[in-house]
């Protein structure tokens, strides 16, 4: 019995690595691989593990971000691949960093800011930047053009067609923690448009809730669309205007 009980080992020999001595797995069992493809073999096992835990890593991100309503050209936007180049680009930069690690005073006050400038300056990428750094701390993050918003308010109206109230639509865009509204002054800057935007707006303000509005116009024109009574909620609590006052990046590389 004691002989049975004893280890048993014997010489073996890996193609791959030479000879090194096998023992035997339990009383019937087979005998150990060689040590050095068990490593190697642990190695590949443990990095196949890794690659999976960072794909679903960034499926998550995607998913997060599409829920966000950021648009598939933009997914890879985040303010770590931003390039400040120059000076506003960097105060720029700065700004969105800031709004991100001071963000629980920033929720709280319902701090909201207006950005101007050119097209192609960056704008959309250090807002989606924004979002993204927002929702994988647990913020919601909504990112939209003006025309989207107004479009899915209007869609309510058409109650053979609508999936959800007028209401709920305009609770979508005013509950989320960060509203982004890009593209404005794309819209014909109607009375009707200015309601939409006016009552979600509102509902951020009574809410202090922080928006950030992009436009490719000046301010003065700005203001003049969204009306004196948006721009006055956006004034209290700190809210700012930034200048992207630089040459659109677009145009600098032919596109």
């Amino acid at each position: 019995m004691r002989d049975l009980l004893r280890s048993e080992s014997r010489q073996a020999e890996c193609e791959s690595h030479g000879p090194y001595i096998a023992a035997r797995i339990g009383r019937f069992g087979g005998w150990t691989m060689c040590p050095v493809c068990l490593q190697d073999r642990e190695r590949e096992e443990e990095a196949t593990r890794s690659q999976r835990e960072k794909d679903l890593a960034a499926e998550r991100i995607l998913a997060r971000l599409r829920a966000c309503g950021v648009p598939d050209r933009f997914l890879d936007r985040t303010l770590d691949s931003f390039e400040a180049r120059n000076e506003g680009q960097a105060r720029c930069l700065a700004f969105a960093r800031r709004y991100v690690e001071d963000w629980g005073a920033t929720r709280a006050s319902g701090r909201s800011a207006v950005w101007i400038g050119r097209p192609g300056t960056g704008k959309p990428h250090l807002a989606i930047g924004i979002c993204r750094a927002l929702a994988d701390a647990g913020a919601t993050a909504i990112y939209s053009t003006v025309q989207r918003a107004v479009r899915r308010v209007r869609e309510t109206w058409d109650r053979d067609r609508r999936t959800e109230s007028e209401a709920q639509a305009i609770a979508a865009f005013a509950s989320a923690d960060l509203l982004v509204l890009d593209e404005v002054g794309v819209q014909a800057g109607s009375n009707n448009e200015q309601t939409i935007l006016f009552d979600i707006l509102n509902e951020r303000y009574n809410g202090r809730r922080p928006t950030l509005l992009l436009s490719n116009l000046g301010k003065e024109q700005v203001a003049d669309l969204l009306g004196e009574r948006v721009i006055d909620r956006l004034r209290e609590d700190g809210g700012s205007v930034l200048a992207f006052d630089w040459e659109s990046w677009r145009r600098n590389v032919g596109q």
